[in-house]
């Protein structure tokens, strides 16, 4: 009998990123240092990052501030600012989506 076993999460983290590849630029409030991060997820209320790469990656969820000025979350205990408005990022939402909904 053939043991069969699950493929690695690494396989599925390699084939979501190629279908996701979005990427937005964020800047870390206590060292002023702007990096690229890819987006997993984007919605109007909470947009999903990843610091880093492999093993060494951290996962963080950015919500709007108060004002709807940015979206802020925390990574490793840093503060992390993506400096969009809401309203901008409702555009790019409805933008992505009209590209989806595109047909020949």
């Amino acid at each position: 009998m053939a043991h069969r076993t699950a493929p690695s999460r690494g396989v599925f983290n390699r084939m979501d990123r190629h279908m996701n590849d979005e990427k937005i630029a964020v800047r870390v409030t206590s060292s002023g240092q702007t990096l690229q991060v890819v987006v997993l997820n984007k919605s109007l209320d909470m947009i999903q990052i990843v610091l880093g790469e492999g093993v060494h990656s951290v996962r963080c969820s950015l919500t709007p501030t108060r004002n709807g000025a940015a979206y802020v979350g925390s990574a490793m205990g840093r503060e992390v600012v993506y400096e969009r408005s809401r309203e901008q990022v409702k555009a790019d939402l409805a933008r992505a989506a009209g590209f989806r909904d595109f047909k020949r």
